[in-house]
């Protein structure tokens, strides 16, 4: 019966893990906005940001959307389609300039021959 009753009401979390999340995603945020502060320029700046943003979004994906206590299957349901689309996104752009650097040489005559 009291099994019935706790299924019934929902599993209820700790609070304290809310509160060290929030916290987390504020030293996240800031540090995101300090990469700004400290004018970090080029390559490294855009690379700090986008480390920030997908620790942050996989702190609030984790917690937040309760993906840490859903059963494996489900995570790998949607966590490997997500993976394999920024790995299909990251290889396309590197084809993308590979054929806009093509189309350079072959239109603008810089290939040297």
């Amino acid at each position: 019966m009291a099994n019935a009753e706790a299924h019934a009401e929902g599993q209820q979390h700790p609070l304290g893990i809310y509160i060290k999340i929030w916290a987390w995603l504020f030293v996240l945020s800031t540090c995101s906005y300090l990469v700004d502060y400290f004018h970090v320029e080029s390559y490294l700046r855009w690379t700090l940001i986008l480390v920030f943003m997908f620790m942050k979004a996989g702190l609030i994906i984790a917690v937040f959307m309760h993906m840490m206590w859903e059963r494996l299957a489900l995570v790998y349901a949607i966590g490997v389609p997500t993976i394999a689309l920024m790995v299909f996104v990251f290889l396309m752009t590197n084809e993308a300039d590979n054929t806009f650097l093509s189309r350079g040489i072959y239109f603008l005559g810089l290939g040297g021959s």
